[in-house]
């Protein structure tokens, strides 16, 4: 049954962004409960998470350098290495956790169910342990902070490739990749050029019989170090803070300098200026195709038995294909008529609230030009702040001015892709929080 109103607050999922936000509510005297499928904190960077949501394999290191990627209220120890692996990173989540002292307070192999608004306020919360046939458990909240992540859900290919049904080999998405042993000897093709499409294509590089790389269209691989030092050192110090014109001039002028153009190495001219899509980070990927231990294809037009047809009428056999084609954005615990995800859309007021249902906040749905952590923690605040009363939020109609200026800028800002619909830069957004904190302050005043 569910109670009374209450100012406590459901937190759903135990990954980067929830323990952000358990740890925020914790100092402000905020009492939560957080639900985690899993057996242990960290979401997607929990390698082999019997939650069963994790996308991270066995050589996954983190693109962001620790120094960016850290939270704010407990810095990484300066003995990891500039990017640490996926071991590492857990292992700090871990200790983020027990340092505050907020295990106890997460109900660990306990998924929610069903999240479901009440007409008096608040939401009633659906949860049971994962796997147990027993009734679930209603319980009411006040306030319901999201955090499950959107990177858990593969996005195939829509619509599927004509003939891809007959195809004799193995099809494979990115998110079950785990180690290349399974590429040994064989020909295999991997599609896309994001940060996985490169890891994947790298590794198999140097395991198969042969490796080639499909995409749609080209794209800015970004080094993970420049002049010595980390990227993002440079980057973030250098350029982040001046006008997207000049970033974008300082950023193609580096990355010609370091490694020249992308159709020396054998890829395709992109179509578009650099910041104008989310960047792909390799740091091996242009080194193995100058060596020729990758081919670079078109799109894939067709199938035909082990025949892969590229759109530029090539073709070649193939024992693997491996997606890398993104995920969706999905919250299988609310209704549709609630909250709706088509096309990885979502209209929340500064990425976090959602107007229309008071009370429902999404923490770490954004795809940054930098780390979600630092956000996530920023967003969480914010949001400790509308829960405790010492922020407003703006009418409804301020709020969803907001929401179609902000869709107004991605489309002009982006290329038109469902991995763009969550788009932020990293400085720009975290101003833009912190304005909107201080706005609220003077609302609530």
């Amino acid at each position: 049954m569910s109670g009374p109103a209450t100012s406590r607050v459901c937190i759903i999922g135990a990954g980067s962004s929830g323990i952000a936000a358990a740890q925020v509510l914790q100092a402000r005297g905020v009492e939560f409960d957080c639900f985690e499928a899993g057996s242990q904190v960290g979401g997607n960077w929990r390698y082999e998470n019997d939650n069963e949501m994790s996308s991270a394999y066995a050589s996954l290191h983190i693109n962001t350098s620790r120094q960016l990627m850290e939270y704010a209220s407990y810095p990484m120890p300066e003995s990891l290495p500039d990017y640490p692996s996926h071991w590492q990173i857990a292992a700090y989540f871990d200790a983020f956790v027990d340092h505050f002292g907020f295990r106890d307070r997460i109900a660990f192999r306990t998924e929610v169910v069903k999240v479901e608004p009440v007409a008096a306020g608040g939401y009633d919360v659906t949860v049971r342990p994962v796997g147990d046939e027993d009734p679930a458990e209603i319980r009411h909240y006040g306030h319901v902070v999201v955090a499950n992540g959107h990177h858990w859900k593969p996005r195939w290919p829509e619509p599927a490739y004509p003939g891809s049904e007959g195809f004799g080999g193995e099809q494979v998405h990115a998110h079950h990749y785990r180690t290349p042993d399974s590429l040994t000897g064989k020909r295999v093709l991997v599609l896309g050029i994001g940060n996985s499409a490169c890891d994947i294509a790298v590794e198999s590089s140097r395991v198969a019989a042969c490796t080639d790389l499909a995409m749609r269209r080209g794209a800015h691989i970004v080094p993970k170090y420049m002049f010595g030092m980390p990227t993002d050192h440079l980057t973030d110090s250098v350029v982040a803070r001046a006008p997207l014109a000049v970033q974008q001039a300082l950023v193609s002028v580096m990355l010609r300098l370091t490694q020249g153009r992308m159709t020396d190495y054998g890829l395709p001219q992109p179509d578009h200026s650099i910041l104008h899509a989310h960047p792909t980070i390799s740091q091996d990927l242009l080194n193995r195709l100058g060596h020729g231990d990758l081919t670079v294809r078109a799109n894939i037009a067709s199938f035909d038995g082990s025949t892969v047809h590229f759109v530029d009428g090539t073709s070649g056999e193939y024992d693997v294909v491996v997606y890398c084609t993104g995920y969706q954005v999905s919250f299988p615990f609310l209704d549709d008529r609630v909250v709706g995800a088509e096309d990885n859309h979502i209209d929340l007021y500064r990425r976090v609230v959602d107007p229309q249902h008071p009370g429902l906040y999404f923490v770490g749905l954004v795809q940054p030009l930098g780390a979600i952590m630092p956000l996530a923690e920023a967003q969480s605040e914010w949001v400790a702040d509308l829960i405790t009363g010492t922020a407003a939020l703006p009418s409804i109609a301020v709020m969803n001015a907001q929401i179609a200026e902000y869709d107004a800028q991605l489309r002009k800002r982006y290329v038109a892709s469902k991995r763009h619909t969550i788009q932020v830069d990293f400085h720009g957004y975290r101003a833009e929080i912190a304005a909107e904190r201080k706005k609220g302050r003077k609302r609530a005043r």
